[in-house]
């Protein structure tokens, strides 16, 4: 089965992907290849998507973000701009595990037309991925709060990318290769930062259930209000049952998102407030989105320091 994780009315009509789980070879087609590599366009959901492609094919294809920064990826609904693109694409590359799950019957009818759909987290093994309490047959798609994993994604992209653009496959490859490097000076960054975060701090709350992935990585229970989809809504009990915790354990910081109402935080800010617990709000994390083009938190890279900074800051030291 492909390692294309979204709906399952659609699940079976993607007849290309990179890679799966299940050993399936990944098809070619020579509608596919293009002999001027310059004339490739490639299409990537998020912007997170958007980087590890970039960074693998280099000046050798254009690359279109169709989510722009700042939009909620589990509510994004292709426009009919959106499916024009994605229909006149080379490929699309998607993170994949039910992320973009309002999008199934477009990315449909861009596999039925014969072009590449890669789910760039096919080649992590199933073992790594975190699972949905409520379904473990959920995978948790925040994968790229992890460095880790988040490294190896560059290798689906060399694959699907060196079969569009053969002459430059080596290239590809090498370039998959220095992103994961990369990735690794990346978690010893955020490592480092978060290292003065004492243990009875290493909390994170934030408004949905993002950085399970991160937690994992760095040390961290981790705390999201709604679950891993923003579609999900909090009750009043899961809001009173967390600030009775964040106020036994004497929780200093809590974290809206970039992406997500700011609503469910404050009502735990009042709720420890009517207990007589000061809670703070910290600086506001990039979830689901990475921060505008052109500013520090608008790389991948950029977007995992800018967050492990702001963790950092609000838990270090009960400050």
């Amino acid at each position: 089965m492909p390692l294309i994780c979204l709906a399952a009315l659609f699940v079976s009509c993607l007849q290309w992907s990179c890679g799966d789980k299940d050993g399936v070879e990944t098809k070619a087609s020579a509608s596919g290849a293009a002999a001027n590599t310059s004339s490739l366009t490639l299409v990537a959901t998020t912007g997170m998507v958007a980087d590890v492609v970039e960074q693998v094919v280099g000046n050798h294809a254009r690359v279109i973000t169709l989510i722009p920064a700042g939009a909620d990826p589990h509510l994004w609904t292709p426009t009919r701009t959106d499916i024009m693109q994605l229909l006149e694409a080379d490929a699309l590359f998607m993170n994949g595990l039910g992320l973009e799950g309002r999008a199934g019957e477009a990315f449909s009818r861009v596999s039925n037309a014969g072009r590449p759909v890669c789910a760039v987290t096919a080649h992590l093994p199933d073992g790594d991925l975190l699972r949905d309490p409520s379904n473990p047959n959920h995978p948790n798609p925040h994968v790229w709060m992890d460095p880790g994993l988040w490294g190896a994604t560059a290798l689906a992209v060399a694959e699907i990318a060196s079969q569009l653009d053969p002459a430059h496959a080596e290239e590809f490859q090498k370039n998959a290769v220095q992103y994961a490097t990369e990735a690794k000076k990346v978690r010893d960054d955020a490592a480092a930062m978060l290292e003065s975060v004492p243990s009875a701090n290493r909390v994170l709350i934030s408004s949905h259930d993002a950085f399970g992935y991160f937690g994992k990585r760095f040390g961290f229970e981790v705390r999201g209000i709604q679950g891993i989809s923003t579609e999900s809504e909090a009750s009043v009990s899961d809001i009173e049952r967390l600030v009775a915790e964040i106020c036994e354990r004497s929780i200093p910081t809590v974290f809206i998102e970039t992406t997500v109402s700011d609503r469910t935080i404050r009502a735990l800010v009042d709720g420890c407030a009517a207990r007589g617990h000061s809670l703070k709000i910290g600086d506001a994390l990039f979830s689901d989105s990475m921060g505008a083009r052109g500013t520090p938190a608008g790389t991948w890279p950029g977007m995992i320091r800018h967050n492990a900074s702001s963790v950092a800051n609000g838990l270090r030291g009960g400050a």
